[in-house]
């Protein structure tokens, strides 16, 4: 270990530091979260520094620096392009016994900073003592990602319980049993989901009842996206690493499922045309079932749950069993695949609106507005609508879309097998009658369709486009 981690007390403590230019600048920024007053000495400083210090009832001193200013100090950084003056506020500080850094040189260094993921009173440093400040950067990054902000305000509620928890809890282990059931539960939950008033009075309700971990389970209702495991949100990803269980649909991918939780039972619910793997009733009593259970339960689905992903009637029937849930977007079909086949939804010359419309529609009829789809100046996107393709077309064109209109039909979108068939109204059902593209896909009419040949940009050569255009 080349430098002990430790976390410094700067709360109205005085520090050098040396330098008026950027690096000094992000420095001063660093120090002032930490509560430090500082004194600058620099030749030149530049003007938002100086208004931030004045602000935070620092001192900025111009002139020549000089080894008394580091009287009383306990902490001095050196942030100048001037190596002989680092050298020596660096020598001046070992020689008081100062902690001193000197900006991007670790051989001046006798502590250095870390790269820092801020959520207080949790704070989290990565260091690489110096030899990589980008591989620290790059892996801060990372952890950013998993950490959401809540816990900053989870630790603080945390923080005004713990003499409440103590009081109540006579032992070490009882303590942490019942701290882990709340870290992990629906107190924490709550927080994040921004309830924080509802996280407080169910923390106190359990830490009067002297248990947290016979709770009623949680339900998350969690968008998978087009099947891309990149295009996840921060949410879903987290959600999924701690579920218990997870129910999910056919089209959420094989990349997507291996980021749930190693351990957590995986159910699967998939349905395909005339094959229900298990019907929509018993997919909302496993949920209530698990839930009753005290189990966090993620119900993943392809795409947004609540855009044909009949996210609503699971959540009226969690509703009526009184089951805590909550729901998490994610990229719709429609929006993923039309930009990975390089068609833009709307455009200024060609599409004002867009509509989304189910190929098929409950008890497999297919009774569409289509005085609705045939408007100007939109673009239509198809669900499911493969099968029922010959109908949408000519049913269309029979209503008053011009023949010739743009369409497309994007199969396995954001997949690197994913391919597109760009035809016309007219062209095609004969097209896909050749090409068989299989489902999942989107069909998209319009003008913007047209486009695609400009603006394809994913895998062209894994994924081929047919064009009868």
């Amino acid at each position: 270990m080349d430098y002990l981690p430790l976390f410094f007390d700067l709360k109205q403590r005085p520090v050098l530091l040396v330098g008026g230019g950027d690096v000094a600048l992000r420095k001063a920024r660093l120090l002032i979260r930490a509560g430090a007053h500082i004194t600058l000495i620099a030749h030149r400083v530049l003007p938002e520094l100086q208004e931030m210090l004045e602000l935070h009832q620092g001192q900025v001193l111009v002139g020549e620096y000089h080894p008394e200013l580091l009287d009383d100090k306990v902490l001095a950084l050196a942030a100048t392009d001037d190596d002989v003056l680092n050298e020596r506020v660096h020598y001046d500080a070992v020689a008081r016994n100062v902690p001193v850094n000197v900006v991007d040189n670790p051989r001046l260094c006798t502590f250095v900073f870390p790269a820092i993921v801020d959520r207080s009173p949790i704070v989290i440093g990565i260091s690489s003592g110096g030899q990589s400040p980008v591989l620290a950067r790059l892996l801060r990054a990372k952890l950013e990602t998993l950490i959401p902000s809540g816990y900053s305000r989870l630790g603080q509620l945390v923080g005004r319980f713990r003499d409440q928890v103590k009081a109540r809890f006579g032992t070490v282990n009882e303590r942490r049993v019942f701290w882990e059931s709340v870290l992990q539960g629906q107190v924490a939950e709550r927080v994040f989901a921004g309830r924080d008033a509802d996280a407080e009075a169910l923390l106190d309700e359990q830490i009067r009842a002297g248990n947290a971990s016979h709770q009623t389970g949680e339900v998350y209702l969690v968008g998978a996206g087009p099947g891309d495991p990149e295009l996840l949100t921060f949410k879903a990803l987290r959600l999924m690493q701690q579920a218990d269980v997870v129910l999910y649909d056919r089209l959420v991918s094989p990349e997507v499922l291996d980021l749930c939780r190693r351990d957590a039972d995986l159910i699967y619910v998939g349905k395909q045309r005339d094959n229900h793997a298990v019907p929509q009733e018993g997919i909302n009593q496993l949920l209530i079932d698990h839930a009753r259970q005290g189990k966090r339960v993620v119900r993943l689905k392809g795409g947004d749950p609540f855009i044909f992903g009949r996210g609503g009637e699971e959540l009226e029937q969690l509703k009526q069993a009184g089951i805590p849930f909550q729901v998490v977007p994610g990229i719709t079909a429609a929006s993923a695949c039309s930009t990975y086949a390089g068609i833009p939804l709307t455009h200024r010359d060609y599409a004002q609106s867009v509509k989304f419309v189910t190929g098929q529609l409950k008890h497999r009829t297919t009774e569409l507005n289509y005085a609705e789809l045939i408007q100007p100046n939109q673009t239509i996107v198809f669900y499911m609508g493969l099968h029922t393709l010959n109908q949408l077309c000519s049913g269309l064109v029979a209503h008053g879309k011009p023949a010739d209109t743009p369409a497309a039909i994007v199969s396995r979108g954001t997949a690197q097998d994913q391919r597109v068939l760009v035809g016309t109204l007219e062209t095609l059902p004969q097209l896909q009658a050749q090409a068989q593209l299989p489902a999942p896909a989107i069909v998209i009419v319009g003008e913007v369709v047209a486009l695609q040949s400009q603006l394809s940009w994913f895998g062209e050569e894994s994924s081929p486009v047919i064009h009868d255009r």
